[in-house]
Protein backbone atom coordinates (compact mmCIF):
# COMPACT_ATOMS: atom_id res chain seq x y z
CA UNK A 1 0.00 0.00 0.00
CA UNK A 2 1.61 3.65 -1.07
CA UNK A 3 1.20 6.35 1.63
CA UNK A 4 2.20 9.81 0.75
CA UNK A 5 1.69 11.36 4.30
CA UNK A 6 5.25 11.34 5.90
CA UNK A 7 3.95 10.99 9.35
CA UNK A 8 2.35 7.58 8.14
CA UNK A 9 4.20 6.39 5.33
CA UNK A 10 5.74 2.55 6.55
CA UNK A 11 8.13 2.29 3.70
CA UNK A 12 10.70 4.16 5.45
CA UNK A 13 10.45 1.54 8.35
CA UNK A 14 11.73 -1.64 7.06
CA UNK A 15 11.19 -4.34 9.28
CA UNK A 16 12.19 -8.36 9.04
CA UNK A 17 11.33 -11.79 10.85
CA UNK A 18 13.74 -13.54 9.23
CA UNK A 19 16.83 -12.85 11.60
CA UNK A 20 19.96 -14.41 10.19
CA UNK A 21 21.13 -16.85 13.35
CA UNK A 22 24.52 -16.07 11.91
CA UNK A 23 24.53 -12.15 12.44
CA UNK A 24 26.20 -11.00 15.39
CA UNK A 25 24.58 -8.51 18.19
CA UNK A 26 25.17 -4.73 17.51
CA UNK A 27 24.97 -2.42 20.17
CA UNK A 28 24.68 1.19 19.18
CA UNK A 29 26.25 3.87 21.51
CA UNK A 30 25.18 7.64 20.80
CA UNK A 31 27.26 10.49 21.62
CA UNK A 32 27.17 13.75 23.52
CA UNK A 33 23.83 15.12 23.29
CA UNK A 34 22.60 11.92 21.38
CA UNK A 35 20.30 10.32 23.97
CA UNK A 36 16.75 11.68 25.31
CA UNK A 37 16.37 12.52 28.75
CA UNK A 38 13.16 12.58 30.86
CA UNK A 39 12.82 14.55 33.80
CA UNK A 40 10.70 12.11 36.18
CA UNK A 41 9.15 13.07 38.98
CA UNK A 42 10.14 11.73 42.67
CA UNK A 43 6.95 11.24 43.98
CA UNK A 44 3.99 11.01 40.98
CA UNK A 45 6.07 9.28 38.49
CA UNK A 46 5.20 11.33 35.50
CA UNK A 47 8.29 12.16 33.27
CA UNK A 48 8.56 15.24 30.86
CA UNK A 49 11.04 14.73 27.70
CA UNK A 50 13.45 17.86 28.32
CA UNK A 51 15.77 16.89 26.04
CA UNK A 52 15.46 16.81 23.17
CA UNK A 53 12.49 18.75 22.28
CA UNK A 54 11.63 21.47 19.84
CA UNK A 55 8.24 23.19 21.44
CA UNK A 56 9.40 24.92 25.29
CA UNK A 57 12.37 23.40 24.53
CA UNK A 58 14.34 26.28 26.24
CA UNK A 59 11.97 26.93 29.08
CA UNK A 60 11.90 23.34 30.11
CA UNK A 61 15.65 22.76 29.52
CA UNK A 62 16.42 25.79 32.27
CA UNK A 63 13.70 24.90 35.27
CA UNK A 64 14.82 21.07 34.53
CA UNK A 65 17.72 19.94 33.51
CA UNK A 66 20.12 23.06 34.65
CA UNK A 67 22.33 21.37 37.07
CA UNK A 68 25.77 21.69 39.76
CA UNK A 69 28.64 19.38 39.74
CA UNK A 70 28.63 17.32 43.13
CA UNK A 71 32.06 16.40 44.14
CA UNK A 72 31.37 14.31 46.94
CA UNK A 73 29.68 11.98 44.53
CA UNK A 74 30.92 13.13 41.35
CA UNK A 75 27.74 13.09 39.49
CA UNK A 76 25.90 16.35 38.60
CA UNK A 77 22.71 16.91 39.81
CA UNK A 78 19.64 18.81 38.73
CA UNK A 79 18.74 22.17 40.39
CA UNK A 80 14.93 20.70 40.67
CA UNK A 81 15.25 18.36 43.74
CA UNK A 82 11.80 17.47 42.61
CA UNK A 83 12.81 15.66 39.61
CA UNK A 84 15.33 13.14 38.34
CA UNK A 85 17.29 12.66 35.17
CA UNK A 86 16.45 9.21 33.34
CA UNK A 87 17.02 7.82 30.12
CA UNK A 88 14.16 5.95 28.36
CA UNK A 89 15.58 2.27 27.73
CA UNK A 90 12.03 1.68 25.79
CA UNK A 91 12.62 -0.50 22.38
CA UNK A 92 15.71 -2.41 23.88
CA UNK A 93 17.97 0.89 24.45
CA UNK A 94 17.03 2.13 20.68
CA UNK A 95 14.16 4.58 21.31
CA UNK A 96 16.56 6.94 23.64
CA UNK A 97 19.30 7.50 20.34
CA UNK A 98 16.45 7.05 17.32
CA UNK A 99 14.65 9.75 16.74
CA UNK A 100 15.73 12.29 19.60
CA UNK A 101 12.36 14.39 19.51
CA UNK A 102 9.85 11.83 18.46
CA UNK A 103 7.08 14.08 18.75
CA UNK A 104 4.30 13.91 16.08
CA UNK A 105 5.03 17.00 14.76
CA UNK A 106 8.51 16.58 14.17
CA UNK A 107 7.91 13.55 12.59
CA UNK A 108 5.67 14.80 10.14
CA UNK A 109 8.28 17.83 9.02
CA UNK A 110 11.29 15.14 9.28
CA UNK A 111 13.52 17.89 11.44
CA UNK A 112 16.48 15.80 10.01
CA UNK A 113 18.94 17.11 12.82
CA UNK A 114 17.06 14.99 15.45
CA UNK A 115 16.96 11.79 13.74
CA UNK A 116 20.26 10.29 14.97
CA UNK A 117 20.95 6.60 14.39
CA UNK A 118 17.10 6.53 13.01
CA UNK A 119 18.54 5.58 9.84
CA UNK A 120 21.23 2.91 10.54
CA UNK A 121 18.96 1.47 13.05
CA UNK A 122 16.61 1.01 9.73
CA UNK A 123 18.83 -0.15 7.99
CA UNK A 124 20.10 -2.61 10.19
CA UNK A 125 16.88 -4.20 10.96
CA UNK A 126 16.52 -4.20 6.80
CA UNK A 127 19.53 -6.35 6.60
CA UNK A 128 18.06 -9.09 8.82
CA UNK A 129 18.89 -7.55 12.71
CA UNK A 130 15.99 -8.01 15.16
CA UNK A 131 15.56 -5.72 17.97
CA UNK A 132 16.20 -7.80 21.01
CA UNK A 133 17.63 -10.36 19.76
CA UNK A 134 20.72 -8.95 17.47
CA UNK A 135 20.47 -5.11 18.06
CA UNK A 136 20.29 -3.04 20.62
CA UNK A 137 21.06 0.60 21.93
CA UNK A 138 22.50 2.51 24.53
CA UNK A 139 21.37 5.64 25.57
CA UNK A 140 23.17 7.56 28.65
CA UNK A 141 23.35 10.63 31.17
CA UNK A 142 25.88 12.47 28.97
CA UNK A 143 25.99 15.31 31.66
CA UNK A 144 27.87 12.53 33.43
CA UNK A 145 31.53 11.14 33.37
CA UNK A 146 32.42 8.71 31.05
CA UNK A 147 33.76 6.88 33.81
CA UNK A 148 31.15 7.45 36.48
CA UNK A 149 30.00 4.08 37.99
CA UNK A 150 26.33 4.04 37.21
CA UNK A 151 27.25 4.64 33.58
CA UNK A 152 29.80 1.81 33.19
CA UNK A 153 27.68 -0.88 35.21
CA UNK A 154 24.36 0.34 32.88
CA UNK A 155 26.82 -0.87 30.18
CA UNK A 156 28.09 -4.05 31.39
CA UNK A 157 24.13 -4.94 32.01
CA UNK A 158 23.36 -3.79 28.15
CA UNK A 159 26.12 -6.08 27.01
CA UNK A 160 25.42 -9.20 28.87
CA UNK A 161 21.81 -8.42 27.54
CA UNK A 162 22.86 -8.84 23.69
CA UNK A 163 25.48 -11.61 24.63
CA UNK A 164 22.69 -13.56 26.18
CA UNK A 165 19.76 -12.40 24.06
CA UNK A 166 21.59 -13.74 20.93
CA UNK A 167 22.53 -17.17 22.01
CA UNK A 168 25.78 -16.23 23.69
CA UNK A 169 27.68 -14.31 20.84
CA UNK A 170 29.91 -11.62 21.51
CA UNK A 171 28.84 -8.49 20.83
CA UNK A 172 29.89 -5.16 17.79
CA UNK A 173 29.79 -2.02 19.29
CA UNK A 174 29.22 0.81 17.03
CA UNK A 175 30.02 4.17 19.22
CA UNK A 176 29.60 7.73 17.85
CA UNK A 177 31.85 10.84 19.04
CA UNK A 178 32.04 10.73 23.02
CA UNK A 179 30.38 7.36 23.03
CA UNK A 180 33.88 6.11 22.22
CA UNK A 181 35.31 7.53 25.37
CA UNK A 182 32.57 5.99 27.15
CA UNK A 183 33.45 2.98 25.81
CA UNK A 184 37.47 3.56 26.17
CA UNK A 185 36.66 3.98 29.91
CA UNK A 186 34.64 1.03 29.63
CA UNK A 187 37.74 -1.41 28.39
CA UNK A 188 40.19 0.55 30.75
CA UNK A 189 38.42 -0.28 34.16
CA UNK A 190 36.59 -3.54 33.21
CA UNK A 191 39.10 -5.02 30.45
CA UNK A 192 38.09 -8.83 31.43
CA UNK A 193 34.51 -8.14 31.10
CA UNK A 194 34.59 -5.95 27.64
CA UNK A 195 36.85 -9.25 26.10
CA UNK A 196 34.77 -11.71 27.19
CA UNK A 197 31.35 -9.92 25.16
CA UNK A 198 32.73 -7.92 22.56
CA UNK A 199 33.68 -9.13 19.50
CA UNK A 200 34.27 -5.86 16.89
CA UNK A 201 34.81 -2.23 18.35
CA UNK A 202 33.34 0.65 15.43
CA UNK A 203 34.13 4.42 15.90
CA UNK A 204 32.75 6.91 14.74
CA UNK A 205 34.52 10.05 14.91
CA UNK A 206 35.84 9.66 18.75
CA UNK A 207 38.00 12.45 19.86
CA UNK A 208 39.85 10.26 21.90
CA UNK A 209 42.46 13.33 22.45
CA UNK A 210 40.11 15.51 22.69
CA UNK A 211 37.63 17.94 20.55
CA UNK A 212 39.32 21.56 21.46
CA UNK A 213 37.99 23.75 18.94
CA UNK A 214 34.59 22.65 19.99
CA UNK A 215 35.02 21.93 23.30
CA UNK A 216 36.92 25.05 24.37
CA UNK A 217 34.22 27.23 22.32
CA UNK A 218 31.53 25.63 24.99
CA UNK A 219 33.32 26.49 28.10
CA UNK A 220 33.58 29.64 26.92
CA UNK A 221 30.41 30.89 24.77
CA UNK A 222 28.12 27.76 24.48
CA UNK A 223 26.65 24.91 22.19
CA UNK A 224 24.64 25.30 19.48
CA UNK A 225 23.10 21.98 17.82
CA UNK A 226 20.55 23.42 15.42
CA UNK A 227 21.63 25.94 13.09
CA UNK A 228 19.47 28.34 11.05
CA UNK A 229 16.04 29.04 11.79
CA UNK A 230 15.45 25.89 13.50
CA UNK A 231 17.44 27.35 16.27
CA UNK A 232 14.56 29.91 17.60
CA UNK A 233 12.81 26.87 18.38
CA UNK A 234 15.39 24.76 20.30
CA UNK A 235 17.74 25.87 23.22
CA UNK A 236 19.97 28.58 23.13
CA UNK A 237 23.30 28.77 23.00
CA UNK A 238 23.88 30.39 26.20
CA UNK A 239 21.62 28.22 27.87
CA UNK A 240 23.33 25.33 26.92
CA UNK A 241 26.57 26.90 28.04
CA UNK A 242 25.04 26.99 31.91
CA UNK A 243 24.82 23.39 31.45
CA UNK A 244 27.74 22.66 30.30
CA UNK A 245 29.94 24.20 32.53
CA UNK A 246 29.06 21.74 35.10
CA UNK A 247 29.70 18.79 33.01
CA UNK A 248 32.32 16.29 33.36
CA UNK A 249 32.08 15.02 30.29
CA UNK A 250 32.09 18.08 28.34
CA UNK A 251 35.54 18.85 30.58
CA UNK A 252 37.08 14.86 30.35
CA UNK A 253 36.91 16.48 25.87
CA UNK A 254 39.16 19.23 26.55
CA UNK A 255 42.40 18.63 24.49
CA UNK A 256 44.95 16.30 25.84
CA UNK A 257 47.87 18.19 27.07
CA UNK A 258 50.00 15.32 27.20
CA UNK A 259 49.29 14.19 23.49
CA UNK A 260 52.32 14.52 20.98
CA UNK A 261 50.39 17.29 18.67
CA UNK A 262 51.14 17.60 15.14
CA UNK A 263 49.91 21.09 15.37
CA UNK A 264 48.91 22.37 19.02
CA UNK A 265 45.30 23.91 19.58
CA UNK A 266 45.30 27.16 20.69
CA UNK A 267 42.58 29.83 21.67
CA UNK A 268 43.44 32.72 20.49
CA UNK A 269 41.91 36.42 21.63
CA UNK A 270 42.38 39.84 20.36
CA UNK A 271 42.75 42.03 24.04
CA UNK A 272 42.65 45.54 23.96
CA UNK A 273 45.49 46.60 26.73
CA UNK A 274 45.50 50.49 28.00
CA UNK A 275 49.05 51.64 29.57
CA UNK A 276 50.32 55.27 29.80
CA UNK A 277 47.31 56.53 28.03
CA UNK A 278 48.10 54.56 25.08
CA UNK A 279 45.75 51.62 23.71
CA UNK A 280 46.89 48.59 21.90
CA UNK A 281 45.10 45.68 20.22
CA UNK A 282 47.37 42.62 21.53
CA UNK A 283 46.73 39.02 20.13
CA UNK A 284 47.49 36.37 22.98
CA UNK A 285 47.62 32.69 22.24
CA UNK A 286 46.44 29.79 24.93
CA UNK A 287 47.47 26.31 24.52
CA UNK A 288 46.25 23.05 26.40
CA UNK A 289 47.45 24.46 29.62
CA UNK A 290 46.79 27.94 29.21
CA UNK A 291 43.69 27.83 28.40
CA UNK A 292 42.87 26.83 32.20
CA UNK A 293 43.56 30.26 32.65
CA UNK A 294 41.36 32.28 30.12
CA UNK A 295 38.68 29.71 31.33
CA UNK A 296 39.12 31.16 35.00
CA UNK A 297 39.15 34.35 33.90
CA UNK A 298 36.44 34.72 31.43
CA UNK A 299 33.79 32.58 33.71
CA UNK A 300 34.46 34.13 37.02
CA UNK A 301 31.81 36.39 37.27
CA UNK A 302 29.04 33.62 35.25
CA UNK A 303 26.10 32.96 36.98
CA UNK A 304 22.15 31.65 36.56
CA UNK A 305 19.38 32.64 38.05
CA UNK A 306 16.76 29.28 39.23
CA UNK A 307 13.85 29.64 41.41
CA UNK A 308 14.74 33.40 42.76
CA UNK A 309 18.26 32.54 43.55
CA UNK A 310 21.49 33.29 42.15
CA UNK A 311 24.28 30.29 41.48
CA UNK A 312 27.53 30.72 40.56
CA UNK A 313 28.69 29.03 37.77
CA UNK A 314 33.04 29.66 37.53
CA UNK A 315 35.11 27.14 35.83
CA UNK A 316 34.59 24.07 37.64
CA UNK A 317 38.00 23.24 38.93
CA UNK A 318 36.91 20.33 41.01
CA UNK A 319 35.67 18.84 37.57
CA UNK A 320 38.76 19.63 35.88
CA UNK A 321 40.82 17.30 38.64
CA UNK A 322 38.20 14.00 37.73
CA UNK A 323 38.63 14.84 34.16
CA UNK A 324 42.37 14.89 34.36
CA UNK A 325 41.84 11.49 36.29
CA UNK A 326 39.72 10.65 33.65
CA UNK A 327 42.80 11.36 31.04
CA UNK A 328 44.71 8.51 32.95
CA UNK A 329 42.25 5.83 32.99
CA UNK A 330 41.97 6.27 28.80
CA UNK A 331 45.54 6.31 28.66
CA UNK A 332 45.77 3.16 30.64
CA UNK A 333 43.29 1.23 28.25
CA UNK A 334 44.40 -1.74 26.40
CA UNK A 335 42.58 -3.42 23.11
CA UNK A 336 42.05 -7.39 24.34
CA UNK A 337 43.58 -9.83 22.09
CA UNK A 338 41.35 -10.86 19.79
CA UNK A 339 39.11 -7.55 19.72
CA UNK A 340 39.09 -5.71 16.23
CA UNK A 341 39.07 -2.48 16.24
CA UNK A 342 38.41 0.19 13.26
CA UNK A 343 38.34 3.99 13.66
CA UNK A 344 36.51 6.05 10.94
CA UNK A 345 36.19 9.78 10.79
CA UNK A 346 35.82 11.80 7.67
CA UNK A 347 38.32 14.28 5.81
CA UNK A 348 35.82 15.85 3.67
CA UNK A 349 35.09 18.99 6.49
CA UNK A 350 37.84 20.68 8.64
CA UNK A 351 37.14 19.91 12.45
CA UNK A 352 36.65 22.71 14.72
CA UNK A 353 40.73 22.75 16.07
CA UNK A 354 41.61 26.30 17.13
CA UNK A 355 39.09 29.20 18.64
CA UNK A 356 39.57 32.53 17.47
CA UNK A 357 37.48 35.47 19.04
CA UNK A 358 37.95 38.88 17.89
CA UNK A 359 35.70 40.58 20.21
CA UNK A 360 36.88 41.40 24.11
CA UNK A 361 35.92 38.11 25.17
CA UNK A 362 36.78 38.61 29.22
CA UNK A 363 34.86 41.77 29.10
CA UNK A 364 32.24 40.10 27.51
CA UNK A 365 31.84 37.06 29.83
CA UNK A 366 33.26 38.94 32.76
Amino acid sequence: MLCFCPCFDDNHHPTSDDVDLDLEPVLLISGIGGSILTSKRKKLGFDTRVWVRILLADLEFKKKLWSLYNPKTGYTETLDKDNEIVVPDDDYGLYAIDILDPSPFVKCIHLKEVYYFHDMINMLVGCGYKKGTTLFGYGYDFRQSNRIEKLMEDLKVKLETAYKASGGRKVNIISHSMGGLLVMCFMSLHHEVFSKYVSKWICIGCPFQGAPGCINDSLLTGLQFVEGLESFFFVSRWTMHQLLVECPSIYEMLANPDFNWKKQPKIQVWRKHSKDGETSIELESYGPVESITLFREALRHNELTYDGKTVALPFNFAISRWAAETRQVLNNAKLPDGVCFYNIYGISFDTPFDVWYVRNLISELG
